[in-house]
């Protein structure tokens, strides 16, 4: 809910953090026994709250190495290079975790990676969010910073610290260190002595050397640039372009603009309106077929177009779904090629354009039949090798290598192993009547061995609002069906995923019809003798907790119990928070004004709240201030309502910890058995 800070305040802590002689991702004192534990945890919820094994997983140009992000310790971060045709890891740099936190690597080189880092942190005034891009090689060495490095004398402050853009697959250099085409923004300097100020601002695209940080500057920064595309062959067609107001709001339109092959020039290719989603959307340039691809609305849902950028302007519908949006490209290789789209119906689904990847897809479907999702997660340089990614409703993914000359399909990891053991629960994909009678689709997990008949039972919206719950595995609803609960996911009116008329005017604003939806989902599954009606509690984490805190005001006899976690509980508050980020116009306008601001908040109704509420806050969270979490408690115990808030320092909106997520579970299930009258199971 926040964009960019317009405080410079915290420069040089920034510079400190990345540019000095520790930095916040070290080398890692060798440990060579590292592997994913293998036997369940005897406390389930140290092993539903466990973070994943792999936190994130790429393959090397050469299809022979992969790269692993995985847990080190509760919240710290470890990157690991193996080899596909050997057991065994070796562990490279850390980070800490909490306030800074690797996000993501990628192969540069057959020896080479290059990692995102992210990291957060005060010195007065608002959390500050900002991120740095490395390179190190593959033997523990040679780590070296690719974001352009702050200056003392820099006017604002870098907070971007570039993403990369382009990999330059077709310069063949995989055998070496490899280069790169990464966005950089750029920040004036003052004029200090015989220094001149430097007056470039804005977002520019450079390439730079991974091993010897040569830059060149590709595409000079602009102001109010925020993106650039390129054909996935060295370069940038599509740059996009977001103006501010004079006091450093972001407007609320992006205009595209494209070039013709071989041309400098930039001319139109559309607007794209961030508040109603509304207008072409690029995404990837195919430069064989001169096309942009993107997404738009057709018939009022998300679909997939391809705009041609030869200046004719023609226009394609290449993929709509008459039901759902489709929101996602499907891409492969280095050059990241568009192959397919991705939407989610009762389950997410995949159609490919490119026929050899569509056979493999029909193939993979017969010979893992218990595995229903698959998706595509990297590929060699050649595309002969395909890391994989497959999981269900009752397995939390894994990972395989398939060998296309060899036909061979390759377990590499499993995802959650400390779950191996364990008999999860199905997900059944359900519809219950709302009052007025729309059908809201849900999903229904039921604890293991079940007849399904007078449970306890937990409704879980899920967070957003612009979001929504999908088919598979969900350590949450998972845990709660171990320990007995019947827990139900909805889809409110609110959630995206449905198309514009679903969205309505997003679930704050509309909020009587998304909290109406989720207490509907609550008297079905009494009406169906599913639940308890003596019960019966609601869970919920961001939007999800605000829609359970809510639901007490709105019906505060229907639940027994509220768990809120990271909850927006004030509207107003909400936006106010945002006042110091350049977002703030964009949090006004989805707020919105009116009667709905108060009668919505639940801080502001408290006194109607009669059921004992349990809050969860980490005090480094950038979505939700803790601010909302502490405004609620306060009003509550002013009420003489039963109220507990437990914080975890030094963790931001998603708990990435996986002893507070382990200790939230546990004491949620201790929680809601006292409130509810319900005996204490064994832990």
């Amino acid at each position: 809910m926040t964009g960019a800070t317009r405080h410079a305040g915290v420069a040089a802590l920034l510079v400190l953090a990345f540019t000095g002689g520790t930095g916040i991702v070290e080398a890692t004192e060798p440990s060579p026994a590292w592997a994913p534990a293998k036997a369940p945890a005897a406390d389930p919820a140290i092993a539903f709250g466990s973070r994943e094994a792999i936190l994130d997983i790429s393959l090397s140009p050469d299809g022979h190495k992969i790269a692993i992000l995985a847990p080190n310790g509760p919240r710290g971060t470890v990157v690991m290079v193996g080899s596909t045709d050997a057991p065994g890891f070796k562990p490279l740099y850390t980070s800490r975790g909490g306030d800074e936190w690797l996000q993501q690597c990628r192969w540069s080189a057959n020896t080479r990676l290059v990692c995102r880092v992210a990291a957060i942190g005060r010195v007065s005034g608002p959390l500050i969010g900002f991120t740095r891009t490395i390179s190190l090689d593959t033997d523990g060495n040679g780590a070296k910073l690719l974001s352009a490095r702050d200056n003392a004398n820099a006017l604002g402050l870098m907070q971007n610290g570039g993403s990369t853009i382009d990999w330059l697959a077709d310069e063949g250099r995989e055998a070496s260190g490899g280069a790169l085409l990464m966005t950089r923004q750029f920040v004036p300097e003052k004029t200090t002595g015989t220094h001149t100020a430097n007056t470039r601002r804005g977002l520019g695209v450079e390439r730079v050397d991974t091993t010897t940080l040569k830059r060149t500057v590709v595409e000079p920064p602009v102001a109010s640039a925020v993106e650039y595309i390129t054909d996935g062959h060295g370069t940038v067609r599509i740059r996009g372009l977001r103006q501010s107001d004079s006091f450093g709001n972001d407007a609320s339109v992006i205009n595209y603009a494209f070039r013709t092959p071989g041309s400098r020039d930039w001319q139109a290719l559309g607007r794209y309106e961030l508040d109603t989603n509304r207008g072409f959307n690029p995404y990837a340039v195919d430069r064989d077929l001169n096309v942009a691809y993107g997404f738009d609305k057709h018939q009022g849902r998300s679909a997939l177009f391809k705009v041609a950028l030869d200046g004719t302007g023609k226009r394609e519908l290449v993929y709509a779904h008459p039901g759902v949006d489709v929101d996602s490209l499907i891409r492969v290789g280095r050059q990241q090629r568009v192959v397919g789209v991705s939407f989610a119906t009762e389950r997410r689904e995949s159609a490919f354009f490119d026929p050899e990847l569509k056979r493999l897809s029909q193939s993979l479907s017969r010979a893992l039949p218990q595995h229903p999702l698959v998706q595509f997660v990297d590929a060699s340089a050649d595309e002969k090798r395909l890391l994989m990614w497959v999981g269900s409703d009752v397995d939390p993914g894994r990972y395989y290598l398939y060998d296309k000359p060899s036909r061979r399909l390759e377990e590499l990891l499993p995802v959650r192993p400390q779950l191996g053991k364990v008999t999860l629960s199905s997900v059944k994909a359900v519809t219950f009547p709302a009052a007025d009678g729309t059908g809201i689709p849900a999903y229904l997990t039921l604890p293991p061995g079940s007849d399904g008949r007078n449970l306890p039972t937990i409704v879980m919206p899920h967070g957003g609002p612009a979001a929504r719950d999908e088919w598979g595995f969900d350590w949450l609803s998972q845990y709660f069906a171990q320990r007995g609960f019947a827990v139900l996911q909805p889809n409110f009116r609110g959630s995206s995923g449905y198309g514009e008329a679903w969205f309505q005017r997003n679930g704050f604003q509309s909020w009587r019809t998304a909290v109406g939806d989720v207490t509907d989902g609550g008297r079905w599954l009494v009406a169906q003798g599913i639940a308890d009606p003596g019960k019966m509690a609601i869970f919920g984490w961001s939007y999800g907790g605000y829609a359970a805190l809510q639901s007490a005001v709105f019906d505060p006899g229907l639940f027994k119990a509220v768990v809120a976690v990271a909850p927006v509980t004030d509207l107003e508050q909400l936006r106010q928070d945002a006042r110091e980020y350049t977002s703030y116009a964009a949090v006004d306008r989805y707020i919105g004004r009116g009667a709905h601001v108060r009668e919505g908040s639940p801080a502001q109704n408290a006194r109607s709240i009669k059921v004992p509420v349990l809050l969860f806050h980490g005090d480094l969270d950038q979505n939700v201030a803790i601010g909302q979490s502490q405004l609620m408690a306060s009003r509550l115990k002013s009420a003489g309502s039963r109220v507990e808030l437990v914080t975890f320092p030094g963790l931001n909106h998603q708990l990435p910890d996986s002893d507070a997520r382990a200790q939230m579970l546990s004491r949620s299930d201790v929680f809601l058995r006292d409130a509810m009258g319900m005996a204490r199971q064994g832990m």
